[in-house]
């Protein structure tokens, strides 16, 4: 059930910084970025699914699909619901995928749903870049069915200059200045438990995951991949210089270090029936 225009039609729209910024999806490396996001943080994303009470009759929604891991894993639980994946920029997705599932290109800072469109709402990695975050987040719940669950999940940035590390320090630094410039807060996730509850979410539940570097593994992999593309763009714009970029990536070729970037926050809740 694919109601999408074909790849690339949506170009025009893509004006919002994010998309057109460190991580956009123009840049060669974003699609294997992409992946090992998925593969890093899908583990704990499909846990927290499986212990909602996922029925195949539900209508979901993916918001900021990306790749579509997510939206792919719904859709083959909600066989006799439906599907939406949702992104402003929706290439990386699979238009001829049968079944239950729709990709449909999606400005959530600036289109709607119905209200009680779905059971269920997903989104990751995808509020703290939109400038209007709570403003969304209202309005997912309403979007959301009596009795439907809605699921968000946030990096909390630690700031640059706690780590013990200089080149860390200088890369990051300029990172997050780059994210407040174009209207990310990477310290939003703080909020999400607060903000679910005052949006009348009951049930509420919280789940954390270090994002720890140095320790090898696929999480190493996306850091990697992520300092390289962005230390690329920033190089080009100058806003750091080569060196500094070679510095940070070096940081891993050392066996001694170890450091925090992040703290992973999933929060997930029920809206009443009554």
């Amino acid at each position: 059930m694919n109601r999408a225009g074909a790849p690339g039609s949506q170009a025009a729209r893509l004006t919002d910084p994010y998309s057109k910024g460190m991580v956009s999806k123009d840049l060669p490396t974003e699609r294997e970025r992409l992946r090992l996001l998925e593969r890093d943080s899908d583990p704990q994303t499909m846990e927290i699914l499986q212990g909602l009470p996922v029925k195949a009759s539900w209508r979901c929604l993916d918001l900021g699909a990306g790749a579509g891991s997510i939206a792919y894993w719904l859709a083959d639980r909600c066989r006799e619901g439906h599907v939406v994946a949702a992104d402003i920029d929706v290439r990386f997705l699979d238009h001829a995928r049968p079944g239950t599932l729709e990709v449909r290109q999606f400005d959530v800072g600036r289109d709607e749903f119905p209200a009680g469109s779905f059971d269920l709402i997903h989104a990751r990695s995808l509020l703290c870049h939109v400038p209007t975050r709570d403003t969304v987040l209202a309005q997912a719940v309403e979007w959301l069915a009596p009795g439907g669950w809605l699921m968000v999940g946030e990096p909390y940035m630690f700031a640059a200059d706690t780590s013990p590390y200089p080149p860390l320090q200088r890369f990051y630094r300029a990172v997050d200045e780059r994210w407040i410039a174009q209207g990310s807060d990477m310290r939003w996730a703080r909020r999400l438990p607060g903000l679910m509850a005052h949006a009348g979410l009951h049930q509420l539940g919280v789940a954390t995951r270090p994002n720890c570097m140095g320790l090898g593994g696929v999480h190493d992999a996306f850091a990697l991949a992520s300092i390289r593309q962005i230390g690329d763009v920033m190089v080009k714009d100058g806003d750091i210089t080569q060196a500094e970029r070679d510095e940070m990536v070096a940081l891993f070729d050392d066996p001694m270090f170890v450091d925090v970037r992040s703290v992973f926050i999933t929060v997930w809740g029920q809206k009443p029936v009554t």
